[in-house]
């Protein structure tokens, strides 16, 4: 069985650099080396390895099934010594540190903001954001990519920190001309016969909307699949169909009166916004912080959902008295 214990940082960064680069050349170049000594230390790794770490494809360097998992550990690697400087200017006294958001596309309304307002009180600490859908941000943390998540709900197959930013609504939009805008209390069957446009699998707000409706012994007609929440709403503005959405990425189309939501029985369905951390790993006095401020901080930056903009039935007109002489 193959220990790896004489392996260096030298060997697994030219084995990273290598295959990141495509050439032995390219890799030297950004190791502020030789090519020889690159050349020396993929040697000397692949001897200890015993196994091909990289193959030409294509005119570029790539890596074989094994080079890819020696990459992968050089990758945690990398990302636990960066924690431990972090760690280290922190008990030096400073306030310094990088930290991955990972953030949730449908949260993307409202955490940038966030985390805009304690960039600025903390200009110090270095902050990297990344999107996706849910399944994105769940792989995110479980490759060590992000060390916090804003996202809905906490996912249950991982073993992770989460606490609550603040209340999340969803409800089902349309446009202000449609026929149930002005409708009181509508049945979710009433709602059979409509086009839903949707969000991708994997998408949290997609998984909300099935288990609404299946509660309702329901199955929604899906007219359409679409990957953003933006596109979604132009095709609901457009009379393409309508859909189950987070009240939190349509408050500027209510604002215009370009989108309307539809009073249905059982909605708005309110969940929770989440900041996530997996639990196995330690996070950094910055990351730390960050999850503070997000919990402490975070609500007040959500945006929120008057009763006035749920569509119901406009006041019937008063009969006037008349006095006769």
């Amino acid at each position: 069985m193959k220990t790896l214990k004489n392996v260096t940082l030298k060997q697994l960064r030219a084995l990273a650099a290598v295959v990141r680069t495509g050439s032995v050349t390219a890799a030297a170049q950004q190791l502020n080396v030789s090519p020889p000594a690159v050349t020396l230390q993929m040697q000397l790794l692949h001897d200890q390895a015993g196994l091909p770490l990289v193959e030409r494809a294509a005119g570029a360097t790539t890596a074989t099934e094994a080079g890819a998992e020696i990459i992968r550990a050089i990758e945690r690697i990398e990302d636990i010594l960066a924690n431990c400087a972090a760690a280290l200017s922190a008990l030096a006294g400073t306030e310094r540190g990088t930290v991955t958001v990972g953030v949730i596309s449908t949260a993307k309304y409202f955490a940038p903001r966030v985390l805009g307002a304690f960039a600025r009180a903390r200009p110090g600490i270095d902050l990297r954001i990344t999107i996706g859908n849910r399944a994105d941000m769940i792989g995110g943390l479980q490759r060590y990519e992000i060390d916090l998540c804003v996202m809905g709900r906490p996912p249950e197959d991982l073993d992770v920190e989460a606490e609550i930013i603040g209340d999340h609504p969803h409800v089902i939009i349309a446009p202000p001309d449609h026929r149930l805008a002005h409708t009181a209390n509508i049945d979710p069957r009433d709602l059979a016969s409509e086009t839903f446009l949707v969000r991708e699998p994997g998408s949290g707000t997609r998984a909300a909307m099935e288990r609404f409706f299946a509660g309702a012994g329901l199955t929604p007609r899906i007219g359409m699949q679409i990957g953003s929440n933006e596109t979604i709403k132009q095709a609901v503005i457009a009379g393409l169909g309508i859909a189950f959405l987070s009240g939190h990425t349509i408050d500027s189309a209510l604002a215009t009166n370009s989108l309307a939501i539809l009073d249905v029985t059982g909605l708005p369905i309110i969940r929770q916004w989440c900041v996530v951390n997996l639990r196995t790993r330690r996070l950094m006095p910055a990351a730390t912080a960050i999850r503070d401020f997000f919990i402490q901080e975070g609500a007040t930056f959500l945006p929120t959902i008057k009763q006035g903009d749920i569509s119901t039935p406009p006041p019937k007109p008063q009969a006037k008295s008349i006095n006769k002489p």
